[in-house]
């Protein structure tokens, strides 16, 4: 058990090191996918030596990209309905108009 602490350890630091010499940004994966793959040795203790590293070098990162989904059907629903229903009433405000100025002409 003692090896296997110490073998810890040395991945750790050599992890450690490898992410301080690394001068870019720590969130593109391009740059930091070998010292993050390198930490899947330690087996039984990866989920807290992994969440320490999110903690010590992610902790700023965020997705570039915006994730959208889709909305509550209810929503949805009134997205749909509310220019459908407004459809009948504008062509009937065009006739209404139309023909109030022809009727002054």
């Amino acid at each position: 058990m003692e090896t296997y602490d110490e073998s810890i350890s040395r991945c750790w630091g050599d992890y450690q090191v490898d992410m301080d010499n690394i001068k870019e940004d720590w969130c593109d994966w391009a740059i930091i996918s070998r010292p993050y793959s390198d930490l899947q040795e330690p087996n039984p203790w990866a989920e807290q030596i992994i969440f320490k590293t999110h903690q010590t070098h992610f902790a700023n990162c965020t997705l570039a990209e915006t994730t959208f989904s889709d909305p509550p059907e209810d929503v949805l629903l009134a997205m749909i309905i509310a220019p459908i229903c407004l459809i009948p009433f504008l062509v009937t405000l065009v006739v209404w108009k139309s023909k109030d100025s022809e009727a002054r002409a």
